[in-house]
């Protein structure tokens, strides 16, 4: 690379990714080869449309390509022909609001599930495009943390929306897709699930597969997905004509074509029997780490977890999710500042922290290196001992695990 600047800020940024102990629940490693796949002559071309009809010509390729991330991604997740699939949004944010506006149009009623809850911010809150030009209603989980079906059902009979969003950013445990799919149906809606954060523990069985309770699934493709940085739009037949549209021209352009190859590349490693053994590791991991923290003192939303991620309660520390995140950091260990339900604290300054354990276990690392993380985590938080002296300790061993 010439540019020297930018190259020097790159291996920077490199020496960090390979320093630091990963533990931000939505971030993860791509393989050498979907990263050599994103840098490729394929950024070069515009390809607005879809496969066979074309705004531009010399796409046969494309198309190829295209067409190929489609029948990879249903053979994936197990879909038959009932299904189909976008595969060109450029990211999550964009391909809800594509499938909200398709679904129910502008104005039109939805049904999500709160921010402060474990939502995401596409889900409805109102200061995103989703809550400006939808009309949304919340739901959120009970004294015990757990998703309140109950007040999702009340809500549902009386708001009656077009649309019931499942899915979360920031829930421990597993989600009753049959139980929100029922509710769904008593009010005439549709149920979308949200998969990006587990669609790699669904796709390696690690977790149960939402298909069979919804009318359209959408998910991001890196995460435990391990790919580039992207988005898919699975939905029944009868609906995928409205997405398309909906996708493009509705939201967006031409597609990133070395996204969409990229995306091909990490779908046909997370058809491997060893990508299946991850996923499996990933939430043995989580749980692990869990239990170990809980055993340090620390609260943990629902008691632990079923999938990738736990969210730490820090108020009987004393500490804000700021003040933890700034603490781990400086000893090389990242995760991130995030609201707690009912949290009495702004979201700048949250009252937890969320943990998970995607990126660590693609190093290879297994339930002795959780223990050692939480020992790591309890030390630093009840200052036992300095981030540089907890840093020191956990060079040694980022060492002995690679990232791709």
């Amino acid at each position: 690379m010439k540019d020297k600047e930018i190259k020097n800020l790159i291996t920077k940024e490199e020496k960090r990714q390979i320093e630091y102990i990963r533990l931000i629940a939505s971030e993860n490693y791509a393989s050498q080869d979907v990263q050599n796949a994103l840098a490729t002559v394929l950024s070069n071309k515009y390809s607005e449309g879809y496969p066979g009809k074309r705004y531009y010509p010399g796409n046969e390729y494309i198309d190829e390509i295209e067409l190929l991330v489609q029948k990879r991604a249903k053979k994936l997740f197990r879909l038959g022909k009932n299904w189909e699939v976008n595969v060109v949004p450029y990211s999550g944010t964009p391909a809800n609001l594509a499938i909200y506006l398709a679904i129910v149009g502008i104005n039109g009623k939805i049904v999500g599930m709160r921010l402060d809850h474990g939502g995401h911010l596409s889900h409805g809150h109102p200061v995103t495009a989703s809550g400006i030009f939808f009309t949304f209603r919340h739901y959120g989980v009970d004294k015990n943390g757990y998703i309140d079906y109950d007040e999702m059902e009340k809500i549902a009979k009386i708001f009656r929306p077009k649309l019931i969003v499942s899915g979360a950013s920031a829930y421990p445990r597993k989600i009753d897709y049959k139980r929100i799919y029922a509710i769904a149906k008593s009010v005439g809606a549709l149920h979308m699930t949200d998969m990006a954060h587990i669609a790699g523990l669904i796709a390696g069985g690690a977790l149960p597969s939402p298909f069979p309770y919804c009318d359209v699934v959408m998910t991001t493709t890196h995460k435990t997905l391990r790919g580039p940085r992207g988005a898919l739009i699975f939905a029944r037949k009868e609906h995928i004509g409205a997405i398309n549209k909906a996708v493009f021209p509705g939201f967006q352009g031409g597609p990133h074509d070395n996204q969409t190859a990229g995306i091909a590349v990490a779908f046909k490693e997370a058809m491997s029997q060893g990508f299946r053994r991850y996923t499996h590791e990933v939430v043995r991991n989580a749980r692990v780490l869990a239990r170990e923290l809980i055993r340090y003192g620390f609260t943990l939303s629902t008691g632990g977890t079923d999938n990738h991620l736990m969210l730490v309660d820090l108020r009987n520390k004393g500490l804000s999710g700021k003040e933890a995140e700034t603490m781990l950091y400086e000893a090389g260990i990242e995760v991130n500042r995030n609201a707690i339900p009912n949290d009495p604290n702004p979201p700048y300054k949250p009252s937890g922290i969320r943990i998970g354990t995607p990126a660590v276990t693609t190093r290879g690392m297994k339930e002795k290196e959780m223990a050692r993380i939480a020992k790591w985590i309890n030390e630093v938080l009840h200052r036992e001992k300095t981030p540089k002296e907890v840093k020191k300790e956990m060079l040694k061993l980022t060492k002995k695990f690679p990232v791709p």
